[in-house]
């Protein structure tokens, strides 16, 4: 049986922990090997290389730091295919969806090539006096990333990439459900020509994830998981006098107006429900139609679409999604479906018990579609994170903006209209961090920033792009002057620029 272990100044360490966690090939329900789960010793020893090579790697010019960017670009372009076999494999994704997952997270190692432009200061000349003002962005020191298992590629490099090219020496603490990728970037960047220790990758659960939160030479914590567990990161890790940015759970709306194009509109839905089997933090799980007209139209596209989808092996070029990650995970989707039921929604399209002939362990969990759910439902309130849309009917656009804007949570939402003033208006009024407009899944491009509200983030910064560097450096403000025509004698009154 493998074993998956650490990845520490620059190369696989083997872990001082007795304790291992399985991982599974989601299509055939099998333990295809076991992770190692740190030890505070572990990760103690991850952090104290990633500070040994701190002084050094900031005092890399950063045209330097860029070029390694541009070189892990190419390795992980010339590796795409491979990594997305790795994400496949642990993960349940198609391949197609993983190779898209990889991509979205060049995007950002994109936007770290530029980091040069990125880390630019500005200068004030003559503010007063002979006196010059101007600003610096210099790295934190040891930075850490706590990521979740839907996307083992492309969060990583949305955290790391943009930490390390602003200097910073970076712990990466992966999902233990699909560790492979990680490993394997932190090699690529190492080939890419960072020095060792500027990524260190260390396997785990709650016991390296609370080292990291109270270690004192960790200066910064960037999370994307659970709302429960984003929550109690960002407490921990402020109560110990870190910066922190936790992304936590969702429930993304999908708003229907009356004259939208409903084929257009289902097939948003089809994709934003259902890919990757609806774990996304993104996706849409709550379809708004508004008027009991639009409604029925749109159900009447929506079932024998949903009922067509195939959920089938990650490898297979057929199949629209794979199976869930874990037995558990697909239980507990499997559990709300049932709780639906019994809460008095519509299940309108149920393939809750589908078997894969020969694979009949595997993680497989059909589409499922419910109508008539209301805000009242757990359905509705909760995250399910699998292949689930609800139908929540609303009268009117007043009805419908109440839902996100009323939800707990404040990741997504979509709109789907002709009109402009209807879109606009929703766009400036809805309680929610992330707005499509007749764009369903409305992820930011790599150089805007990810970031949802309410409960569904903790901390005053997004995920990549400019909030991604601001979150990994501070500012430092400089004013000088020069001792040529400066008059004698002391200042004690408080400075102006009078």
């Amino acid at each position: 049986m493998q074993e998956i272990h650490h990845h520490v100044a620059g190369a696989r360490r083997v872990g001082t922990s007795a304790r291992f966690a399985d991982v599974f090939n989601p299509n055939t329900g099998e333990v295809s090997a076991r992770v190692n789960l740190a030890t505070a010793a572990d990760v103690n020893a991850a952090i104290e290389d990633a500070q040994r090579a701190f002084p050094a790697w900031a005092d890399t010019p950063v045209p330097r730091r860029a070029q390694v960017m541009f070189k892990f670009r190419e390795l992980v372009t010339a590796n795409l295919d491979a990594l997305a076999h790795m994400v496949s494999s642990e993960h349940g994704k198609v391949l197609a969806d993983a190779r898209g997952e990889v991509q979205r997270g060049l995007d950002v190692v994109d936007f770290a090539c530029g980091i040069p432009h990125a880390l630019k200061g500005e200068y004030s000349e003559n503010v007063v006096g002979g006196m010059d003002v101007f600003s610096m962005r210099q790295p934190l020191g040891v930075v850490a990333g706590i990521t979740p298992f839907n996307f083992p590629a492309m969060v990583p490099m949305w955290m790391f990439v943009v930490a390390v090219a602003c200097g910073n020496t970076f712990i990466l603490k992966p999902s233990e459900k699909d560790p492979s990728v990680p490993l394997r970037l932190a090699e690529l960047l190492i080939e890419a020509g960072a020095p060792k220790g500027v990524l260190n990758v260390v396997n785990g659960d709650k016991e390296a994830v609370d080292t990291l939160l109270t270690h004192t030479l960790v200066k910064a914590i960037s999370f994307v998981g659970s709302t429960d567990i984003a929550r109690y990161v960002y407490a921990t890790g402020t109560a110990h006098g870190k910066r922190v940015q936790a992304m936590g759970g969702a429930k993304n709306h999908m708003i229907v107006m009356p004259d939208a194009d409903l084929d257009q509109a289902a097939d948003a839905l089809i994709g934003a429900g259902y890919g990757s089997a609806g774990e996304r933090c993104m996706a849409v799980s709550v379809a708004v139609p508004v008027g009991d007209k639009t409604a029925d139209a749109l159900r009447e596209r929506l079932a024998p679409r949903v009922a067509a989808l195939r959920a089938g092996l990650s490898t297979s070029t057929d199949a629209d999604f794979g199976p869930l990650v874990t037995r558990a995970h697909m239980d507990k989707v499997r559990g709300y479906v049932d709780l639906g039921v019994k809460e008095g929604a519509e299940l309108v399209v149920d393939r809750r018990s589908i078997k894969m002939q020969g694979y009949e362990h595997g993680f497989f969990l059909g589409g499922c579609l419910f109508d008539r759910v209301t805000p009242k439902m757990r359905i509705y309130q909760e995250e399910i994170f699998g292949p689930v849309l609800s139908i929540v009917r609303a009268a009117d656009f007043d009805a419908a903006l109440r839902l996100p804007n009323e939800h707990t949570y404040g990741n997504g939402v979509a709109i789907f209209t002709r009109d402009g003033d209807t879109a606009r208006e929703f766009a400036r009024r809805v309680d929610v961090g992330m707005v499509g407009i007749n764009v369903p899944i409305p992820v930011p491009v790599a150089f805007y920033s990810f970031g949802g509200w309410k409960a569904s983030a903790f901390g005053d910064t997004n995920q990549h792009g400019m909030d991604g560097v601001r979150f990994f450096t501070k500012v430092k403000t400089v004013t000088s002057r020069w001792p040529t025509g400066i008059r004698s004698g002391a200042e004690l009154n408080f400075p102006t620029l009078k």
